[in-house]
């Protein structure tokens, strides 16, 4: 007996993508993704941040030659979950408290302050996978059509003088320049 499978109300959304463990792969994450959500009509901050900051920490901390690193977004409901998965299961991450003279070592620390929730799941040997959950905010209805609270429009008006509308400012005379006033 062949059965139909419910089908969900709204689609899963999603992007899985391979990149490669450079500083290149890294900053394709993170316009690969602001892309994505950019598609999807949700908001680009912070996730663009945190997608930035997972992906960079895989290309510097989780690089193994020959080994990419896995970057996927899914939106389920009212969630956008960020996962960026890579091959050192070995070195797991820990968030610490970076001396303010460091240059480096904030990144999960900022995960953690833009992120509703994150954290680390070991996957099979030898991966890894760092997710960081954000709750999406329900979309704005537009305002309905008719006035409009504010200042009165001025109709449009022609500029008067002898320039046409958007016409370039007249280049000073050979051997002068414009004056910085």
């Amino acid at each position: 007996m062949n059965r139909k499978l419910p089908q969900p109300s709204r689609p899963v959304r999603n992007l899985s993508v391979l990149l490669s463990p450079t500083p290149r792969g890294a900053r394709l994450a993170r316009l690969l993704a602001t892309e994505q959500l950019r598609t999807w009509g949700l908001p680009l901050d912070p996730a663009q941040l945190i997608v930035a900051e997972l992906a960079n920490n895989a290309a510097t901390h989780g690089r193994v030659p020959g080994r990419n690193f896995q970057l996927l977004l899914y939106v389920v409901g009212r969630t956008l979950r960020i996962e960026v998965t890579d091959t050192r299961g070995d070195r797991l991450p820990q968030r610490h408290l970076a001396d303010p003279c460091d240059e480096s070592g904030r990144g999960l620390t900022l995960v953690a302050a833009l992120a509703d929730r994150w954290g680390v799941i070991q996957g099979l040997p030898p991966r890894k996978t760092v997710w960081a959950e954000l709750t999406l905010t329900a979309p704005q209805s537009p305002a309905p059509d008719g006035p409009r609270p504010g200042p009165p429009c001025a109709p449009h008006a022609l500029p008067t003088g002898d320039k046409e509308p958007h016409q370039a400012p007249p280049l000073p005379p050979a051997g002068q320049a414009h004056s910085r006033e």
